[in-house]
């Protein structure tokens, strides 16, 4: 086997962001260099808190976690989403606090340690808003040629968002961030609403993971219930749709998916099309807002039922 891939995971903890973070875990491909947090489902208080928690439930305290920005960089935080995940983040249920504590660098500074002291062997996995990559891209301009790429979970191109119809909720969360971090001049994959509302896990799958004898399971196990009431009332859904654990399936079975590559701006009006993901799907790409910018790569379609059996089999494990 290779060496596992090192991946930053940015996180604003969440059910579905405790899910992706253990499955992260589980994966030998992976290795889990460092945790940051963001607002967004949650405080970032409480995303800390979450994800610190998450990590020692997990047996991974070792992992450093870094509290990032508290408010996006121009506008107002719209507070968390209570009725999504729950007002503690984690389905109303409660988890243990861990014993240790964030490391005193912000979110930000910890990404440019980290990119830097390992140039081209980083991979960057936000799956909030992007306030804090978008500060340690203003923080350090070479940050964006030494990351090798950056996965985020977030954006919809060709469909309509779950904030409203324009926007999805991690990029409408801090638009301008976005639009600078979809403007870098790096690999940058994008598993927005276009593939995420086309991987979805059934009830009868979650009840696979009420059987898994490990504690990751046990936690996702009595915080599942509040996101599933949630799909259910807002989606019509028999389960969940898996948002941010399909960024983690992408990096270990990129062969799943199907994708078109174009530049992306983020609309950043005040207008009733604030935080859409715009594509420029024109032939030589070359209007002038998105003349010059890296083609991202939109996921599009995947095989469902393989990533959702991939995702089982590592949460199984002990």
């Amino acid at each position: 086997m290779t060496n596992p891939r090192k991946i930053l995971i940015d996180t604003d903890p969440g059910i579905d962001d405790a899910m992706a973070l253990f499955y992260a875990l589980s994966s030998p491909e992976l290795d889990v260099v460092a945790v940051t947090t963001i607002f967004g489902n949650a405080t970032t208080e409480t995303s800390t808190y979450n994800a610190l928690a998450l990590l020692s439930l997990a047996g991974r305290s070792d992992i450093p976690v870094a509290r990032g920005a508290e408010a996006p960089l121009v506008a107002t935080y719209g507070g968390p989403v209570d009725f999504v995940h729950g007002a503690d983040g984690q389905g109303n249920a409660g988890i243990p606090a861990s014993p240790t504590s964030a490391v005193s660098e912000s979110a930000a500074e910890l990404i440019v340690r980290t990119v830097m002291g390992a140039p081209g062997e980083i991979t960057l996995v936000p799956v909030g808003p992007l306030t804090n990559i978008a500060l340690a891209m203003r923080l350090e301009p070479k940050l964006a040629g030494n990351v090798r790429e950056i996965v985020l979970m977030g954006g919809n191109a060709f469909c309509p968002g779950n904030v409203n119809p324009s926007g999805e909720a991690n990029i409408h969360n801090d638009p301008e961030a976005a639009d600078i971090v979809f403007g870098a001049a790096c690999p940058i994959t994008m598993a927005g609403l276009d593939v995420t509302q086309k991987v979805q896990m059934t009830r009868a799958d979650l009840a696979r993971i009420a059987a898994m004898p490990n504690p990751r399971a046990a936690h996702l196990t009595r915080i599942l219930p509040c996101y599933v009431e949630f799909h259910t009332r807002y989606d019509g859904l028999d389960g969940i749709f898996v948002h941010d654990s399909t960024a983690i399936s992408y990096l270990l079975a990129p062969d799943a998916f199907t994708w078109a590559e174009h530049p992306v701006r983020v609309d950043c009006g005040h207008s009733f099309g604030r935080a859409k993901t715009i594509a420029d799907e024109t032939v030589g790409n070359d209007n002038e807002a998105w003349a010059g910018r890296t083609p991202v790569r939109i996921l599009t379609g995947a095989d469902s039922r393989r990533l959702v059996e991939l995702e089982l089999d590592r949460l199984a494990r002990e």
